[in-house]
């Protein structure tokens, strides 16, 4: 049997897009992945579905599984021909243990390899707006366990040489300890009036920053009720914060946003979300299935070129008609003589990708907009196909009947309630938990309602809601819902543009 390797890579500090391209690519392609706690989950789903993922992860006083066994683990995955990918959060070779891992692949003649990760040594300071080394204030840094037994009869850090010989100290892992760290270092020669930061969750949305002294620290941390994971760093650079701080500056930190798209759709809103700052929860309220049955799509398919006009009214009725077709054998080639039109840029964006560049794209995202562009280009007899989802609104088809057309309208998928847990986001609702909830269609909201049963509408009025456009805003009225902010592009960089004035208006 062919014999696997081992990559033991660093997942970086916590914000999931710090990963490294390479480390990206051997999580992409692994057959068994072996991850910590500090993994995020959005990096797992990047795995091949027939990936085998072991979680092995360590919180403070709390390990699934002894370090030896890991080891163990991933000796025993190599030599069944695996090839492991080990993740770690940071570095694995700061204070991560990957040098205990590697000898004991080396001693088991396993092949590996180190794929650094950025570590939160840096980038935590960084993101809170701390620069580790800084012109005329520090030239010298450290990285020191904060987790070092303050019982052990004779301590491995040397207290009287990083106490005042290094500007700045960073400790990792050392929340826990803090008593024991400050008062190590004041009696070996810093002052107690040393400006100190903990900084928890870095580079997440959940980061908390506070900003203290090293004779207040531990004192200061629990009133505050700071708990693992979260770095304690030491030096005149974190006055800097005042100056530079960024991250928890954007305009939606602080804010959870919950996500209702589909979750194959989710990530776009989720992304420009996050850029602005927002924690988001993506439970999708919808899920997109094929239809019950191909039969009329494919009968439609067949006959392509009988149709004057084929009209693709959201981006998944473009994306599943296509799946289809190329199911069939066939490709854009089979639209011939065809005209197309679209209902959105990202609709007709979408059609470019299949080499189809729509023949109309009406300035307003909806089904009215594609009424009035096509006044006057319908004539009485032309026949029209309209692939889209199963349950949708009728008002297209009927104008088009109106002006003499021929409408075959074709489900190519079904939208069906997500799988979402209702009752957990019920419970974050109430509690206030939830300060933004997002509407991206009409079936997000029936749907979301249906998850958080008769209480929904009630529970919704503790949240703003974000609406694509007037028809899901509209289904929001029906159901006792206002809308704060209505897309003016019905488009999500749209909606997230008057999320964007919402909140800036709040803060002035």
């Amino acid at each position: 049997m062919r014999q696997g390797i081992v990559y033991l890579v660093g997942a970086g500090p916590g914000d999931y897009k710090l990963i490294s391209v390479k480390a990206l690519e051997y999580i992409q392609q692994a057959d068994t992945i072996v991850y910590d706690r500090l993994a995020d989950d959005r990096l797992l789903s990047t795995a091949r579905e027939d990936a085998e993922l072991i979680y092995v992860g360590k919180a403070s006083s709390d390990h699934t599984m002894r370090q030896e066994d890991i080891n163990q683990l991933l000796v025993d995955k190599a030599k069944e021909g695996k090839n492991v990918v080990r993740l770690k959060g940071g570095d694995p070779f700061v204070f991560g243990r990957g040098g205990e891992e590697a000898l004991t692949l080396v001693e088991n003649h396993i092949s590996f390899e180190i794929v650094p990760g950025i570590t939160s040594a840096i980038s935590v300071p960084a993101y809170a707006g701390i620069p580790v080394t800084h012109r005329g204030i520090a030239t010298s840094f450290a990285v020191i366990t904060g987790h070092e037994d303050p019982t052990k009869p004779e301590s491995t850090i040397k207290w009287s040489h990083i106490s005042t010989g290094v500007d700045t100290l960073v400790f990792l892992m050392g929340v826990e300890n803090l008593p024991h760290i400050t008062s190590k270092l004041i009696e070996h020669g810093r002052s107690a009036n040393t400006p100190a930061a903990v900084i928890r969750w870095g580079t997440k949305p959940e980061q908390r920053v506070l900003v203290t002294t090293v004779g207040n620290a531990a004192e200061d941390v629990a009133k505050a009720g700071i708990k693992p994971p979260a770095i304690f760093i030491v030096g005149e650079v974190v006055k800097l914060r005042e100056q530079l701080g960024w991250f928890d500056q954007r305009l939606l930190f602080g804010k959870t946003a919950l996500v209702t798209r589909a979750r194959e759709q989710a990530s776009v809103l989720t992304g420009q979300l996050e850029a602005l700052g927002a924690q988001c929860i993506e439970a999708p309220a919808i899920k997109l299935v094929p239809p019950e049955s191909y039969a009329e799509l494919d009968e439609s398919i067949k006959k392509l070129t009988t149709y004057d006009w084929l009209i693709f009214t959201s981006v998944n009725g473009v994306e599943y008609f296509f799946k289809r077709l190329h199911s069939m054998r066939k490709d854009s080639r089979a639209l011939g003589s065809i005209q197309v039109a679209a209902i959105g840029a990202q609709t007709a964006a979408r059609l470019k990708d299949y080499g189809i560049l729509a023949d109309i794209v009406p300035l307003e995202f909806r089904a009215e907009g594609i009424v009035a562009a096509m006044t006057g280009r319908i004539q009485p007899g032309m026949s029209v196909l309209i692939p889209r989802a199963l349950v949708a609104r009728d008002l297209l088809p009927e104008k088009l009947g109106q002006m003499g057309a021929k409408v075959n309208v074709v489900p190519v998928y079904r939208t069906l309630t997500g799988d979402t847990d209702g009752k957990i986001l019920s419970e974050k609702l109430k509690a206030g938990d939830i300060d933004l909830v997002t509407f991206t269609s009409s079936s997000t909201v029936t749907n979301l309602l249906n998850l958080l049963g008769d209480q929904g509408a009630e529970l919704l009025k503790n949240a703003k809601i974000a609406c694509i456009g007037p028809i899901t805003a509209g289904t929001c009225l029906e159901h006792g819902i206002t809308p704060d902010v209505i897309g003016e592009e019905y488009t999500i960089h749209g909606m997230v543009e008057v999320i964007k004035t919402l909140y800036e208006e709040a803060q002035k």
